[in-house]
């Protein structure tokens, strides 16, 4: 349920009535995610398996990447909430559904080479699956509560802002299964925290941290009591996402992480060809004229 307070980011005032009515009417079909409007161009993706604790299966890594390559093309979207339902956000892989992996495991005609070869195959989907949410064009915020377990940490690695309830937990599991985490934690984990010595140390024993040491380490940004007070302050802030220049907000992603992994004078020259195009937008002249006259900018579609 959305807040009927108003928000405390840039006066924005949030409309219950009008965001029920998006909520009810947007809803879209998957049968891993829950996918709805709740506010003016936001919307929220939610892993929707709260019997199997959100865990991942076929249906759900095809569905994610489907789901986020859609909305990079939405121009009614313009930001994202990225949330679970039920008791937790996901306990990870779900390994009663790893029919694809274990019949290429006891295929026995197919030798050890050949069967590395359709595993990276299967594994590069996967991958690209979650990659589709850093490639998206749109801000990502994760709405992290309760268990964010494995392929959790995989999937919130990928995205631009995360908050977690004050009951959350995480837990980088993977060496714990006998495998090295492969969908994004070990690339991106360790570059979103800033300290390759504490990414090491969670990734080699598998221990749990919990959401104050989350904070303290950089990886989430707000802590919220509760599950309710969480999707509140993350539709809060993808909702002052969203009243912004839709080309500002997106340029301003795509050049973050491109300058994330390129050097400094790389990420330079990129947002100076970048901006060659953008600094022609009618944006700037919609952004100086509403702050002159003291009212909300109102900016068209990408």
């Amino acid at each position: 349920m959305l807040s009927t307070t108003r928000s405390v980011f840039s006066g924005i005032t949030k409309k219950p009535a009008l965001s029920l009515v998006l909520r009810a009417m947007s809803s879209e079909s998957y049968t891993a995610l829950k996918v709805t409007r709740p506010c003016e161009h936001v919307v929220q993706v939610e892993i929707n398996r709260p019997e199997k604790r959100n865990a991942m299966n076929g249906a759900f890594f095809s569905e994610i990447g489907a789901c986020f390559e859609k909305l990079n093309d939405d121009s009614d979207c313009r930001a994202i909430v990225l949330s679970g339902a039920g008791k937790i956000f996901t306990a990870g892989l779900d390994l009663t559904d790893l029919g694809t992996v274990i019949a290429l495991r006891e295929d026995s005609e197919l030798d050890i080479a050949r069967k590395a070869f359709k595993l990276k195959k299967f594994l590069t989907v996967w991958q690209e699956n979650f990659n589709a949410i850093e490639k998206c064009n749109k801000p990502v915020i994760a709405a992290i509560h309760g268990a964010c377990v494995g392929g959790g940490v995989d999937l919130t690695s990928a995205c631009d802002i995360r908050y977690c309830t004050e009951d959350a937990w995480f837990q980088i599991k993977e060496v714990d299964i006998g495998l090295a985490a492969d969908l994004g934690t070990l690339q991106r984990f360790p570059k979103v925290i800033g300290n390759d010595s504490y990414a090491r140390e969670l990734a080699y024993t598998a221990r749990k941290f919990y959401s104050d040491e989350a904070k303290s380490m950089g990886y989430v940004s707000r802590i919220l009591p509760d599950r309710v007070s969480l999707i509140d302050a993350a539709l809060d802030t993808a909702s002052l996402i969203a009243s912004k220049s839709p080309v500002a907000v997106q340029g301003t992603k795509i050049s973050m992480v491109y300058s994330r992994d390129h050097t400094v004078k790389e990420g330079m020259e990129h947002i100076g060809i970048w901006n060659q195009a953008m600094l022609q937008s009618s944006d700037m002249m919609e952004a100086a004229m509403s702050q002159m006259q003291k009212k909300q900018a109102k900016f068209s579609k990408l």
